[in-house]
């Protein structure tokens, strides 16, 4: 993979629809990854596993966290790969499968119930957090290869943010069916490893044959070591103000899907088809907003339509505050909204990245992209890994009580006081708050425009302004 040949340049204007559907099958990888441990590791370690509510926040949280250190690595290394795929697809291929066999070992449950099974699981997550890496980075550096075109990137996130929402709701909603069909417990736990490797499977597989003709961007000169490359992304204050709102933002997302059983469990009172219910009301949404945001986002702009969301997102999680009060039948209308809100907030975020790097390229002649989504995906990784620690640390300290039966304890008042903020008025504060982070960003369309090439000597330590 040394060899030096260099890509084809990238393309201006319009992608072949084959080219949008093959990208965004590699979601149905990152959903199922991004989506099940979020959901049911947490009840799974502390409802099947018996461990308590803090020790396993912090399992959840520090192989996830690993990832802030791997996946900038995993974003040079793909930067210099040479191949006669391209730069990135191999990853989309080996590092895919190497996901999919570790997910279903993160669930296989060799050592039982215990404080062995903890430790097993922690490893074994962490194994999958960084093929996970490999995988990730690679395929989020991609948009900036595919085109430049500013427009065609939002087409392009229109795509994949469907086929993610798609994941989501297949993985989410499904899963616990699964664990429930293959008699709940450990054995349950097993069979629903099986089927989101499988997922993961059809999703790197997919991307990697479906990007087969897609052009892949010029190499160029880059920064010589890890950490000059990492200083010119922190340079670049549009990046680094996207970056700090979309990670703060992802642990609120993710604070959600982290109380999606216990919400269901303890709050609607309907463990049996509550979590699922939630999931197609959450995701189902999604998929039929998707041309609207996009319609919104060429009104307003990327960056007005990503607050929009963003406040929808947090409104509507700020309402669920009353759920206790009202019927399930009134609860579920109020999660469709926040689904709506979280699908643009997803396809605007993930569309303001590549015109990041582009402009960065543009402004310094050297193309680095995954570099940029390297941090991009260490941050994000983190802020879903942060979601679950600090929903389990809420549990802990309203006194949830963790059970080795495989079904729930009965909760105290307090518990379930805590299960509802971490559900509700928590995530909308993380998801609102960060957007006062998105003042510095002022990449538009214009700004955009192909320019002379930079003066390499001097433009590295520029600063976006």
């Amino acid at each position: 993979m040394d060899a030096p040949p260099a890509d084809p340049a990238p393309v201006r204007g319009a992608l072949p629809r084959r080219v949008h559907a093959g990208y965004a099958l590699g979601s149905l990888a990152t959903g199922a990854f991004g989506t099940v441990p979020g959901l049911l590791l947490l009840p799974y370690l502390t409802d099947t596993l018996g461990v308590a509510a803090g020790l396993a926040a912090l399992l959840v949280l520090g192989p996830k966290a690993w990832d802030v250190l791997v996946n900038p690595v995993a974003g040079r290394v793909s930067d210099r790969t040479r191949s006669r795929w391209g730069a990135r697809r191999p990853y989309l291929l080996v590092a895919g499968l190497a996901l999919a066999v570790l997910f279903a070992a993160i669930f296989a449950a060799p050592f039982g119930a215990g404080r062995a099974a903890a430790a097993y699981v922690a490893v074994a997550f962490l194994a999958t957090a960084t093929a996970f890496a490999f995988f990730q980075v690679p395929y989020v550096a991609m948009p900036a290869e595919l085109t430049d075109d500013y427009a065609e990137r939002t087409r392009l996130m229109t795509w994949r943010i469907a086929v993610l929402a798609l994941a989501i709701l297949v993985s989410g909603a499904v899963a616990p069916v699964v664990v429930t069909a293959g008699g709940e417990g450990l054995a349950g736990h097993r069979w629903m490893g099986l089927f989101v490797a499988a997922l993961i499977v059809l999703g790197a597989v997919g991307a990697f044959l479906g990007t087969a003709a897609a052009p892949t961007g010029q190499v160029r000169l880059s920064e010589p070591t890890l950490r000059a490359q990492l200083a010119v992304a922190g340079r670049n204050r549009p990046f680094r103000a996207l970056l700090l709102c979309f990670v703060v933002q992802s642990a609120g997302v993710a604070t959600i899907l982290a109380g999606v059983n216990y919400f269901a469990d303890q709050i609607l009172r309907d463990p049996e088809t509550g979590a699922t219910l939630l999931f197609a009301c959450f995701v189902g949404p999604a998929l039929l907003v998707m041309p609207v945001w996009t319609r919104v986002g060429a009104r307003v702009g990327k960056r007005a339509a990503l607050v929009a969301a963003s406040l929808l997102l947090a409104m509507g999680a700020a309402a669920l505050v009353v759920a206790p009060l009202l019927p399930a039948a009134a609860v579920y209308p109020v999660v469709a909204l926040v689904g709506a809100g979280y699908a643009g907030q997803q396809v605007f975020a993930l569309a303001m990245l590549p015109d990041c790097i582009a402009w960065d390229e543009a402004r310094t002649g050297r193309r680095q992209a995954g570099v940029f989504t390297g941090v991009w995906t260490a941050g994000e990784t983190f802020g879903l890994a942060l979601g679950p620690g600090i929903y389990g640390l809420v549990l802990q300290i309203a006194g949830y009580v963790s059970s080795d039966t495989g079904t729930a304890a009965a909760q105290s008042d307090g518990a379930r006081l805590g299960i509802l903020l971490g559900f509700t008025a928590l995530p909308a504060l993380l998801v609102a708050v960060p957007l006062l982070a998105l003042r510095p960003y002022n990449l538009t369309p214009s700004r955009l425009q192909p320019t002379a090439p930079a003066d390499h000597a001097v433009v590295v330590g520029d600063e976006s302004r």
